[in-house]
């Protein structure tokens, strides 16, 4: 779900931490992606002119297996290094949200049972791609293809996007991609957005600057923590009738969530109702220290691919064309090959103008001393 409302308040209180660019100018960076952030996406995108999800013979669905295929491919092609972060157990406190969209998700079951009777096909659809969830078998299979691809993927111990944040802080990826925005309260190096859907649907990659996030709004970390658990988290409810603008207020205004309650409490003509049992404390604990495995023990390698693995995995045994296949493979091989090439600000190091103005006159005094 992400964070209900954060990107419009970042956009308006910290726009100097957001910046954008092609796919092509990440050339050059590794990037941590929440794998399954990626197959749900390409369950719903990735479709027959029918509006239904590839199959193969047996009538499994393929359309994760093309999606993976030829995003990354795309991705590699422009010069990134690719690594999958697949989600481990969910913790307890998102067994709410986790129930909410299996409510949603039957609802939806219903009304696309209703729509084969009544309504359009774009309506038909609409209701079907709501109903759409990834397996456990699902996962598997991308996990298959990734390695037969030479691609590295990490299974994550709880949350994919915390873990993509670990290996970007510590530095072993540049960037934690993801279209959620609480990605940003496990503090990654950079967050990106957009990184998968960016050439389909034409959009900019997104980068937010964490640092630059919390000097928008003048915070430290755990108060900006604080502040996406008010606007709302998969972890708890939030605090009726308190949105956004409210939130950012209040959070600004008492510093933290215990402060906030106080104050609701101490106040008889208060509006707000603080919800009962709200583990909002244990919520801060999920971002601020997350279950992770460690950067260190973490191993990244990008190999050459294994053609003829592919061929046998995509093609006769799902189905792909042999001709596509072996064409996406030998082009992902050569950008692969190519792609040690590293970017000129990794061999640079920014200096200040003051430092080589001191180090200008110093050898300008040494000189005229020798004379």
């Amino acid at each position: 779900m992400g964070i209900k409302g954060l990107n419009a308040l970042v956009k308006e209180h910290a726009p100097h931490a957001i910046s954008s660019c092609e796919m092509k100018g990440l050339f050059g960076r590794k990037i941590a992606i929440d794998a399954s952030m990626c197959l749900y996406q390409f369950l719903i995108a990735v479709r027959q002119q029918d509006g239904n999800m590839l199959t193969n013979e047996s009538g499994e669905t393929t359309s994760h297996l093309m999606g993976f295929f030829y995003r990354t491919i795309r991705m590699v092609s422009n010069g990134i290094k690719p690594c999958y972060v697949f989600d481990g157990k969910p913790p307890v406190l998102k067994g709410g949200e986790l129930e909410k969209r299996l409510k949603r998700r039957e609802d939806a079951e219903k009304k696309a049972e209703e729509m084969k009777e009544t309504g359009t096909v774009e309506e038909l659809q609409k209701f079907e791609r709501r109903t759409v969830r990834v397996t456990r078998q699902q996962n598997e299979e991308a996990k298959k293809l990734l390695k037969l691809m030479g691609i590295p993927y990490v299974e994550a111990p709880c949350e994919a996007e915390a873990q993509c944040a670990e290996l970007s802080k510590s530095g072993k990826v540049y960037g934690a991609a993801s279209e959620d925005m609480d990605t940003l309260c496990y503090s990654p190096g950079h967050f990106l957005r957009n990184v998968t859907a960016a050439e389909s649907r034409k959009l900019k990659i997104e980068e937010f600057d964490i640092e630059k996030v919390l000097e928008g709004f003048q915070m430290d970390i755990n108060t900006f923590v604080d502040l996406c658990i008010l606007l709302g988290c998969d972890y708890c409810e939030t605090i009726r009738g308190i949105g956004p603008v409210t939130a950012l207020k209040l959070i600004k205004e008492h510093g933290s969530i215990e402060n906030i309650i106080k104050a609701i409490e101490g106040n008889e003509k208060s509006k707000y109702k603080i919800p009962e049992n709200w583990p909002f404390n244990e919520a801060r604990q999920l971002f601020l220290n997350p279950e992770v495995t460690p950067s260190g023990d973490v191993e990244l390698k990008w190999v050459e691919p294994d053609i003829e693995g592919l061929i046998e995995y995509m093609v006769k045994e799902n189905g792909f064309s042999e001709q596509r296949i072996r064409e996406g493979a030998t082009k992902l091989s050569k950008a692969l090959k190519g792609g040690t090439q590293g970017r000129l600000d990794g061999f640079f190091k920014v200096t200040s103008t003051k430092r080589v103005a001191k180090e200008e006159v110093k050898k300008t005094t040494t000189k005229r001393k020798k004379k």
